[in-house]
């Protein structure tokens, strides 16, 4: 008896590790896999330079025809055909959708957690000569998503420095994203730069 209950609690506890499990990657985010960008961009063949740093993705969605367009920046010591650490903003239709940063090493452990309980990792910004802790999604220990404001005060930067968790401790990502076409991020992405 007490053997049958011992080994239902681990059966059960198994099939819990592997809901859990599938669902933290049975894709739903699929953001997290950056060759799933290349549906809705058409790849890197429409590059175009959007000013200073910024490279510039358009495309249209092959399902529902929304005009997409993704702005993106590499790290200060990353070149433009090396995966190194990079910022993302996703736009459609002319919004903002979604301002991704992409370490290109592996994250830490998330340390904060949402207001629904999501996993987040606090991260240290520096805009210009103004810094401030926020508190960014951890998706998957891919990547963190950024907040709107933190984007607003990315595209009006001179010098924009990220200091975050990997399993090796601290790491800085530094970034220059002066020079980058405001009109064209305004018209793409309804996004105006704020001062921190």
């Amino acid at each position: 008896m007490i053997r049958n209950v011992i080994r239902g609690i681990g059966i059960s506890a198994l099939l819990l590790s592997s809901i859990s499990l599938f669902a933290q990657y049975r894709g739903d985010d699929q953001r997290s896999d950056p060759r799933n960008d290349q549906g809705n961009y058409e790849g890197t063949a429409n590059s175009v330079n959007a000013g200073g740093n910024w490279t510039e993705y358009s495309g249209e969605d092959r399902m529902t025809a929304a005009k997409r367009v993704r702005f993106e920046l590499p790290a200060d010591n990353a070149s433009r055909s090396d995966e190194g650490a990079k910022i993302i903003l996703y736009c459609t239709d002319g919004k903002l959708k979604l301002a991704d940063f992409r370490p290109a090493t592996r994250l830490g452990r998330p340390n904060w957690p949402g207001f629904w309980g999501q996993p987040q990792m606090r991260v240290r910004v520096r805009v210009d000569n103004s810094h401030d802790d926020h508190n960014w999604n951890w998706i998957n220990g891919h990547f963190l998503a950024m907040d709107k404001g933190t984007a607003r005060e990315l595209i009006g930067a001179h010098l924009f420095r990220i200091e975050f968790q990997t399993p090796r401790g601290p790491q800085i990502a530094e970034f220059s994203p002066e020079g980058l076409d405001l009109k064209l991020v305004s018209q793409a992405c309804d996004l105006k730069p704020k001062k921190p």
